[in-house]
């Protein structure tokens, strides 16, 4: 296990507003305290600034809110009761969501997702999928790795049987448990929760490049934060540090013009989750459902976040029970 503190994480997170020429970047873009708009969700850390610029987009600001993965904690969902733990991560946000519906709570209405099902046995949630995305591997710009892979070569890195490269020793991350970006990146590696090495830090907070504090670090990153991290978007707090990303299999992670690849090797649709009983309600399917529906008609917003356009935008037919 990688000993190195990783405290600082949640101060980067939490860091006072950062400047952009005379306009501040806020720390946090959660819906504000009080502002309790119609729909609320939560969850993945990967698509929440994406589902806060579409929030701050759709209906003048009044139709979503949705609440970061990390921050205070509890979040105040409705004006009257719903002061729920803050979910961090796909898993918990769906985790979050299944709770308000099994206890009938009316607490949450989505939560968003960067991996797809992981129990098929009901069809209680459906899987809405908005955007493309795709996840490589990260190193510091100035360490010795090599900024280029193969998958085999991951797999390897991950079960703890290549310990070091070009000289460097390596301390392999994974994402902090609950992420999306962690079960999709292991899923692509061929590995599971009980299958990837004990030399692993698997307690990092996901897409922050300041947790890459030495040379041998190396780190799943989604592509598309990423890119947002680094187009001066107002509400992004740029995470990077001196993280770069590298290519697997000879296949770069952006194009030439800086977008997402979504030809990249491990790319994967991006999703905000509903119950299914609800998928008639009409304020709902208006915001989630359908290529017309109020998100995926934000197609500029998304691109803006670095996520690809998909055809299959606002369908329904991915369903599980979480």
């Amino acid at each position: 296990m990688n000993v190195k503190s990783r405290a600082r994480i949640g101060a980067v997170i939490g860091t006072a507003a950062l400047a952009l020429g005379a306009m501040a970047i806020p720390a946090s873009a959660d819906t504000p305290p009080g502002d309790y708009r119609v729909l609320a969700g939560v969850g993945s850390d990967t698509t929440q600034d994406v589902v806060n610029g579409l929030g701050a987009a759709i209906d003048s600001g009044t139709l979503i809110a949705s609440y970061n993965a990390t921050g205070t904690s509890p979040i105040k969902t409705r004006a009257t009761g719903c002061e729920i733990a803050r979910p961090n991560g796909s898993s918990a946000g769906i985790n979050a969501l299944r709770n308000a519906v099994d206890n009938n709570t009316g607490c949450l209405d989505f939560a968003r997702s960067s991996r797809g099902v992981a129990d098929s046995s009901t069809n209680d949630l459906t899987w809405i999928p908005f955007g493309k995305d795709a996840v490589t591997f990260a190193v510091r710009g100035d360490s010795a790795l090599p900024k280029a892979l193969t998958k085999a070569q991951l797999v390897s890195v991950y079960t703890c049987e290549t310990t070091s490269l070009n000289g460097v020793a390596l301390t392999p991350l994974l994402p902090q448990s609950g992420s999306g970006t962690r079960s999709f990146f292991l899923g692509q590696l061929g590995l599971t929760e009980d299958t990837f090495g004990t030399c692993v830090d698997d307690t990092v907070q996901e897409h922050n490049g300041e947790a890459l504090d030495s040379a041998g670090d190396i780190a799943p990153y989604s592509v598309a934060q990423y890119i947002a991290q680094g187009n001066e978007i107002v509400d992004v707090i740029d995470r990077r540090g001196d993280a770069v990303l590298g290519s697997v299999d000879g296949a770069e992670p952006q194009l030439a013009d800086g977008t997402l690849n979504v030809d990249f090797p491990f790319n994967r649709d991006v999703y905000n989750v509903v119950p299914t009983a609800k998928l008639t309600d009409p304020t709902l399917a208006a915001a989630f459902v359908g290529s017309a529906s109020k998100v995926c008609a934000q197609t500029g917003v998304i691109n803006t976040y670095g996520f690809g356009a998909i055809a299959a935008c606002g369908s329904t037919g991915l369903k599980g029970e979480s």
